[in-house]
């Protein structure tokens, strides 16, 4: 498969001149199933899902959109995606279901609809559907999605392991498990669905907003540290782990230092850039 990083910024897209070289568009990740030369899978709608429709080709988009949660960085760029916003588009997307009920369309909209916005999810052109999901096992695009619950502040969260039968990716761009304890390094507890979550993937895409010196002030904001997503890659037996969900105000210079600093971890660590494309 071909995973595409198309936006890695977290909270709130990063303009401007110090961060040009990883990127200022928040998550997004676009998945290329073995065979196709498009994407059929796409992971989060933040503002970098604008980044999807060049890959298309010229094409209406006709595939999934898994939302991890339903915070304002993983949805707001889905009425500027214009590969799905257009007649002939076929679009399924899928977000955890609501504990309170509310159906997954109506849930989206209370983020995407007047007067915060022009239109509803309805409103976006060509057949969307909209579908509640749950812990367990999804076939969505030819590929198998492992949905686990993962501890993150603010409304229901999902991370997914994404397998095409030969190889597979691990994502979770929210993630806080020191909510969950301080586990044994201080970085949060390594518990059992980030564990399934990531187990032996090739590939974990992994929330790193903080690093370690920052949990005890900004941990309660729902996010894990670099050095949790390195030692849960590690734990896990992923063979990479991707550094994903930078802070908005993290420079490309601090990212730089960031990735020196894990040059002589046990396994590849690779901080995350719009625009970088992974063969697995």
């Amino acid at each position: 498969m071909r995973v595409q990083l198309c936006g890695v910024r977290g909270s709130t897209p990063a303009p401007g001149r110090e961060f040009v070289r990883y990127g200022g568009h928040t998550s997004c990740v676009a998945v290329t199933a073995d065979g196709d030369d498009v994407p059929t899978l796409i992971l989060d709608a933040g503002t970098g899902i604008r980044q999807v429709t060049p890959l298309l080709g010229g094409r209406a988009f006709s595939g999934s959109i898994l939302l991890t949660h339903l915070h304002w960085d993983h949805t707001q760029g889905l009425p500027f995606f214009r590969g799905g916003d257009r007649d002939d588009a076929c679009v399924s997307l899928f977000l955890p279901e609501q504990l309170d009920g509310c159906s997954a369309e109506a849930a989206l909209g209370k983020g995407m609809s007047p007067p915060q916005f022009p239109i509803a999810p309805g409103g976006l052109r060509g057949s969307w559907s909209f579908t509640g999901i749950v812990p367990g096992r999804l076939q969505v695009e030819g590929f198998t999605v492992e949905v686990r619950e993962i501890p993150h502040k603010g409304g229901r969260t999902f991370g997914y392991r994404v397998s095409d039968g030969h190889s597979a990716i691990g994502y979770a761009p929210d993630h806080c498990p020191t909510s969950l304890g301080p586990g044994p390094d201080g970085w949060g507890e390594y518990h059992q669905a980030a564990l399934e979550m990531a187990a032996g993937v090739d590939l974990l895409v992994h929330d790193a907003h903080l690093v370690a010196a920052e949990l005890a002030a900004e941990a309660y904001f729902g996010h894990a540290a670099c050095d949790y997503v390195v030692a849960l890659a590690g734990a896990a037996g992923a063979k990479a782990a991707v550094l994903f969900h930078h802070k908005p105000d993290r420079t490309d210079d601090a990212l730089d230092e960031i990735g020196r600093g894990f040059e002589s971890s046990a396994l590849p660590v690779i901080v995350g850039a719009e625009g970088t494309v992974f063969e697995i």
